[in-house]
Parts: structure tokens; sequence; C-alpha cells
């Protein structure tokens, strides 16, 4: 079984052996020019070496900073313009002449220790004429020296700029700070001493014993209303009404005069007739007394204090008929009720303070820290503020302690450069071998940036990570003979691509469950062949025995049902609502197969959104749902609208189809993390045209009721929608 490595790597030397063989040519061209060039003019190499210095007498930290700075320049520094530039003016060289014929060796670091053995920077200068490569690279050691001392200059006065530039701000922090801790102490610190000092919780206790007080007091008040309310047969609010209408004078003489009339019509009851005048009279009267009499109460016992007017006259006479005896003791309970008001007014008001007492002492805690907090705040602002100052003050002592970090170690001294010249067939060689490695790389490379999963191995791999189920592999199946929007069907029962798709339909069966009616087919972009495996999973189905429909849910696209020897109604793309409500028009019976029936697509519509999320396409899925034992959704793909995404919630899961050469990388990631994570019902995922190879048992091939030549092919020419 070839690598999956080497799969992939075949596939990019297809696509891309011209590139490979053009870079091959030109390092075996360059390699060429090398060996056929003629012998060079001698050369004289001046060769100095620089070391690093240390200051005689240091008093500072921050110039025993630098100077160890200063021993870590690198190479491109020391080769900066500036030196180079300031060389070429002094030996009249050109900048690019010497950039191009310098060579300077830095000492490498132990990886164990971190420390370089040797303090020596190796320059090299290379030129025709040994005066001038000696003085070139006495110019450059100078310049690099000089600059070494520039830069330790410019970093002690970065480093007291910076500090110049932050020190008024961390100032200002530490004023800032003290301010809140010193406003926070003004409002919070007699709180936090009250707590410490033991006067909160005192006064919490206080007001325990105040309500204790005020509560017996309320018991004892509670008991002589009972009592009076038993002496008297009235409660408190009737003893008040009493009491007002026996103490008014109005009221006990209308009284008096209702009573002598009632005398007067009871004595002359025995001797007259009801219609007599004198006793019509005295009736009269004795409702003008009573009418009286409920004005008068009305206005004792008004509805404006408070309490509620008398209903009648028997009840004002009632209530108005207290001796004094009764009438005091009906005072007193009025006075008790209301005494016991004031009580419990101030047994709430006391509660309610002992409530704020005890939310001021719970607080206490917090208080606490966050005064302690303030102070830490305080204390660092401080302690950075005061690290300025050091710095500042150690910064400013070092300027007379900053110098160059570099020296010479070796003054230039130029000798002759006699180079050996390159064997021709080994030149030739080298660079044959280069071209090979070079030209193998770079195809290589290319396929690797298609970012395309090449074999089926990959996307295994890929699934496998991301915990994904693998549904099926399917090969590819032949398209010759097939006519423009047609698609590679098993029609055939014999057919030995049939097996692969009963695998794939009993897969989704197993995962999706019994209650798994409406499947949805998508792919991340075209040519993956999320159609074909639509439509060859519905045969699948269908031979299977099962009432299977297909559904063409795609409407940007144009119908494939021609495949199926089904033909879609050309009407349809001008009405596509009126086509998907009438069922029994838009559902089509696939000739030849039985159990198995297809919905053209009436595509391309326009607003293939506002179709699918249409009424008339929620009645037809609930129809198909209940009609059919399996619903097969071939939608668009994911990668160029979110149609499959609208769908969706009428699926029970979704089949994602990929396809090696075709599937790109990073698409695939994106579906499978949209899906995953929104909880859409992902089931898994198929991968079309898979490199399987296909072996015919003899008997089969030579059967005179075999499938068709084309079906013999483990390899077609690819797989359309």
């Amino acid at each position: 079984m070839t690598p999956p490595i080497v799969k992939r790597y075949l596939i990019a030397f297809d696509k891309y052996k011209w590139i490979g063989l053009a870079s091959f040519g030109l390092v075996v061209a360059g390699s060429m020019v090398v060996a056929l060039q003629p012998e060079p003019s001698p050369k004289y190499v001046a060769n100095g070496a620089l070391t690093y210095n240390r200051p005689p007498v240091s008093f500072s930290a921050t110039g025993s900073e630098i100077n160890q700075q200063g021993q870590e320049l690198s190479q491109d520094i020391l080769l900066s313009d500036q030196v180079i530039d300031a060389a070429a003016a002094k030996v009249r060289v050109k900048p690019e002449k010497i950039g191009a014929n310098v060579l300077i060796t830095m000492p490498e670091k132990d990886l164990k220790t971190g420390e370089a053995p040797s303090t020596l920077i190796e320059i090299k200068y290379q030129d025709s004429d040994r005066q001038r490569a000696r003085e070139t690279l006495q110019e450059l050691m100078q310049a690099m020296i000089q600059l070494s001392a520039e830069i330790n200059t410019r970093r002690l006065k970065a480093i007291i700029s910076k500090v110049n530039e932050r020190l008024p701000q961390a100032k200002q922090e530490l004023q800032v700070a003290e301010r809140k801790l010193e406003l926070y102490d003004r409002r919070e610190r007699p709180a936090i001493l009250a707590a410490e000092n033991g006067s909160l919780l005192n006064a919490i206790t206080g007001s325990q014993v105040q309500q204790r007080q005020i509560q017996f007091t309320l018991s004892g008040i509670d008991a002589q209303i009972r009592s009076l309310q038993e002496k008297l047969g009235l409660n408190v609010n009737q003893a008040y009404v009493s009491s007002a209408l026996s103490a008014d004078p109005i009221i006990a003489t209308l009284r008096t005069q209702i009573y002598q009339t009632e005398s007067q019509i009871e004595a002359f009851r025995k001797d007259l007739r009801p219609e007599h005048p004198t006793m019509v009279q005295l009736r009269r009267q004795k409702e003008a007394y009573e009418t009286l009499l409920r004005q008068r109460g009305g206005e004792v016992v008004g509805g404006e204090d408070g309490a509620a007017p008398l209903p009648a006259t028997v009840a004002i006479r009632s209530r108005s008929n207290l001796d004094p005896a009764r009438q005091q003791l009906a005072n007193q309970m009025v006075a008790l009720q209301t005494q016991r008001e004031t009580l419990q007014q101030q047994l709430t008001d006391i509660v309610q303070e002992e409530a704020r007492l005890r939310r001021e002492y719970s607080l206490v805690p917090n208080k606490q820290l966050e005064r302690s907090r303030l102070e830490q705040e305080v204390a660092l602002k401080k302690a950075v503020y005061d690290q300025m100052q050091v710095k500042l003050t150690d910064a400013r002592t070092a300027e007379a302690e900053t110098v160059s970090s570099l020296g010479i170690a070796r003054p230039p001294i130029a000798i002759e450069n006699v180079k050996e010249r390159l064997s021709v067939p080994i030149t030739l060689g080298v660079g044959s071998l280069l071209g090979l490695l070079v030209g193998g790389g770079v195809i290589f490379l290319l396929g690797s940036l298609e970012g395309t999963f090449k074999t089926k191995e990959d996307i295994r791999d890929s699934l496998k990570q991301r915990e994904v189920p693998l549904l099926g592999e399917v090969p590819l199946m032949p398209v010759d003979g097939l006519l423009p929007g047609e698609v590679p069907v098993v029609l055939s029962v014999e057919s030995f691509y049939l097996e692969f798709y009963e695998k794939f339909r009993s897969n989704v069966r197993r995962i999706g469950g019994k209650n798994l009616k409406v499947v949805l087919i998508t792919s991340t972009s075209s040519s993956e062949g999320k159609t074909v495996s639509a439509y060859n999973l519905g045969i699948a189905s269908a031979r299977a025995g099962k009432r299977t429909l297909i559904v063409e849910t795609d409407l940007r696209s144009p119908s494939h049902s021609s495949s199926l020897r089904v033909t879609s109604d050309p009407d349809a793309t001008v009405e596509p609502l009126r086509y998907y409500a009438s069922l029994s028009e838009c559902i089509r019976i696939v000739p030849d197969i039985e159990n198995l029936y297809i919905l053209p697509s009436p595509g391309p519509v326009r607003q293939s959104a506002a179709i699918l999320e249409s009424s008339e396409m929620r009645r037809l899925m609930e129809d198909v749902r209940e009609r059919f034992d399996l619903v097969i959704l071939d939608t668009s793909p994911l990668g160029l609208s979110n149609d499959a995404l609208l769908i969706q919630p009428y699926s029970d899961g979704i089949v994602l189809v990929t396809r090696p050469n075709y599937t790109q990388e990073n698409m695939l990631s994106e579906a499978i993390e949209q899906l995953s994570e929104s909880d859409l019902g992902l089931l898994g995922t198929i991968i079309n045209g898979a490199d399987i190879t296909i072996s015919l048992p003899p008997s089969f091939v030579e059967s005179p009721n075999s499938p068709p030549e084309e079906e013999s092919q483990a390899v077609a020419n690819g797989v359309r929608r």
C-alpha cells in the first residue's frame, strides 16, 4: 500500500511538475555559471579583532548594566550603514563594495553556561589592494568602537529621559492614592473605630433591650384593652364612636325628644287609631327627630376622620346611651389604643435602627479591608516613586562611567588570499543534486500550500482529531457517456458500487437511530459529490425496501433529476411557491427503482432563502415526513450560502460530504465547529472519491449479465456536483 505522504507528493507532482522542472533547470544553470567562471584576480584579506572593554571604576549599577548590554552587540549593528558609511568616507571606497567584502565573526556562547569562552570579535575585509584593505579595516574597527560608545550614551540618556518622563506621573499617582486614603478615613474611619472599641456593638445591644421593654409594655396595654373590651362589650373603634355620640349634648337632647314622642304615641295608641291626626303628627315629629339624629350622628362620626358612618338610627341611639362610668371606660380604652400605637411605632423605629446598626457592623470587615487595600496602594506607589528617584540618581552617576564597550585587541594585518578553483564536474554534480532537492521541495511546498486534503487518510485523521464519525468511504464513479447536468448513479442492482452506499446507509441508520427520518446532505464547497452521495444513498435505501424521497433543496443550481430518468417541471421556476404547494404534482416516481421518489428543484431561482423559509416549504416537509420512511435533502454547500442552515430545522441529522484534493482543510474545520457547537445534529461525514481498489471475481466479469465496462474501473475522471 502506498504511504499517504507519497500519494500527496505524486498528486502535487502531477500538478506542479513543470514548476519543479523549471526550478531544477535554474539551479543547474546557476551551478554551470559558477563552474565556468574565469580564474579570479589575486585578493588580499585584512584580518583584525575587537574585544570587550570594562570601565576601570564603577560606582553605579546603571553604568555596569549599560556596559554589559554593550557587550551584546549583534553583527547587524556592527555592520550597519552608519559604520560602513563612516569608513567609506575616510578611505574613499563605495559603501556597497565595503559591505560586500567585509566579514565579521561573533564569539559563540556555550549552550550549557550561556557565556562565550572568548571575547574576541574577528573582522575580515577583502580587497585587491593590500594597503587599502588594511586601512579600510582599521577605519571599520574605529567606527565600530565609536558606534558602541554612542549606543551606550544613547541608552543612558534614554534611561534618564524615561525616568524624568515617568517621575511626575508616579508622584501624581502617589498623591492621588494618599488623597483617597485620607478621604476614606474621613468618611469611614469613625465607623471602623466604633466597631473596634465596642461602641457599635453596645448600641446594638441597647437597641435590643429597648425592644424587649417596649414589647413588655405592649403586652400590658394589650391585656388592659382586652379587659375593657370584655367589660364594655365593644372594641376600640366602637368604644370611640359610642363615647363621641354619648358626649354630644345635641344628640342627648334629640334622644330625649324621641323618647317623649314615643311615650305619647304609646299612650294615645289605645284610644286613637293610626290615621288620627294626632297620631300622624306624632309620627312625623318622631321621623323629624330621627332625621336630625342621623344628621348629627354623621357630623360627629364623619367619614373624613377615618371612622365609618353608622348605617341606621338604631345604631346611633344604641351607641349614644353610655352612662358616665362606661363613657370613662371607653375613653380609657381609646387612650390605651393611642398609647399602644405610639409604642408600636417606637418599636418599629428601634427595629429599623438596629437593622441599620447591624448592616453597618457587618460592613466593618469590608471597610477594614478597603482601608488596608488603600494603605497598600499608597505603599506601592511610594515604593515605585522611591525606586524612580534612586534610578535617576544612579543614572546621573553613571554618566561619568559610560564609555565604549569595544576596544582593539589585534590591529589589522593584510595577507594574500589564495583560493582554489572549484572542479567543474563536482560543481555540476552538486548543482544537479541541489536542483533535484529544490525542484522536489518546490513541488511539495506548493502542494502543501493549497490547503486541501490530498488523500482519504488526511481526511480520516482530521475527523478523528475532532471526534466526528466517519459514515463511509465511496470510490469514484465513471462519468463517461453522461449528458450535461447528469451525475453518476447506481441504477443496476448488480453494480459493485452499490455495496459502498449500502454501508453508508446502514451507518447513517445506526448512528441516527430509529427516529431518523429526514437526512440533510451538504458539503463545504462545490465539486465534492454531495448530489452523487444523496442520489445513491436514496437508491440504496429504496433497494433496502424503504419508501425513500430525494428532495433537491439546492435552489441556486439546476436540477439533476435527469440522472434518474426524471424530467423536471419547466414551469416550476416561474412560481416556485405554487410548485411546492402541490405535493402530488411536484413529487415524481423514479422509474426502474421501486420505492424511490424525487422532488426536483425548480432552480436556479431568485430569493432561494425566502422559499426555504416559506410556509409552503414547512407544510411540504411536514407532509413528506409522515408519508416516507426516509427523506434525503440535497442542499447547497455551506461555503456558498446559508441555505443548508435554513432547511436544517426540518431535518433530523446532517451529513457532510468530503472529497480528497477538493475539500479545503480550514473550511471543513469551520463547518464541523459550527455544526457541533450549535447542536445542529451532525451525524458524521462521508469521503467521496476515495482511492479504493476494486477487484471483481472472475465469474462476475465473465458473466453475460455483468454491468457495463465503465463500472469495472477503479478510478474515473471525476465526479460532478
